[in-house]
């Protein structure tokens, strides 16, 4: 999948967002269901991503990884598009933090979490 299928994608579930049928589709279906619906599917599919892993470490089909893997991305594209936001900002975001190390990156989101805090106190 590029860059192109993604925001091809994003264009559909964005398109069924506005005038979907929840009868007839199941992307509309979750979008009228709601944030939380769309979370819990989230959070399923995450769960079962790991365990597919884990199933992975322990000699079974890769295959299974990738199709839950596909799900957990489906899913997340969903609760972005539910929240107004696309994978290109993510896309942004993870070019954003090229060359930074995961360690620094989370120091740096600390201390702005202090700062904050410092701001509100």
């Amino acid at each position: 999948m590029s860059n192109d299928d993604l925001m091809r994608l994003a264009q559909v579930l964005e398109q069924r967002k506005q005038d979907g049928d929840a009868q007839t589709s199941y992307v509309a279906r979750l979008f009228a269901k709601g944030d939380d619906a769309i979370l819990k599917k989230v959070g399923e599919e995450a769960t079962e991503t790991v365990l597919a892993a884990k199933d992975v470490r322990h000699g079974a089909d890769p295959s299974k990884l990738i199709y839950e893997c596909a799900d957990l991305w489906f899913h997340s594209m969903v609760m972005l598009a539910h929240f107004g936001l696309t994978p290109q900002q993510v896309i942004d975001e993870l070019v954003r933090r090229e060359g930074i190390s995961g360690i620094e990156e989370k120091a740096n989101r600390k201390a702005q979490a202090r700062e904050v805090e410092e701001t509100r106190a």
